[in-house]
Order: structure tokens, then sequence, then C-alpha cells
């Protein structure tokens, strides 16, 4: 089994593509709450 070593410019590639990753998935995230959240007490009033 062959290791890949990576170098500090992918690595710090990789690190900014992860990050970059994880903010939209919790802006996804925080946009379907809010929804979920508006859906839900605009139901409740009527």
């Amino acid at each position: 089994m062959e290791l890949v070593s990576l170098t500090d410019a992918q690595k710090k590639s990789r690190r900014g593509r992860n990050i970059a990753l994880g903010v939209v998935l919790f802006g996804l995230v925080a946009v379907f709450y809010v929804v979920t959240l508006i859906k839900f007490s605009s139901g409740m009033v009527q």
C-alpha cells in the first residue's frame, strides 16, 4: 500500500475547501431551520 504525501500547498488548498464546504452546509441548515420556523409560526396563527 502506497501512501501519497501532500505538499503544503495541497494541504492548505484542501483545508480551504473543507472550511468552505462546512460553511455552505451550515448555511443550508440555517436556511432550512429558519424556513421551517416561519412555516410553523405562520401556520399556528391561523
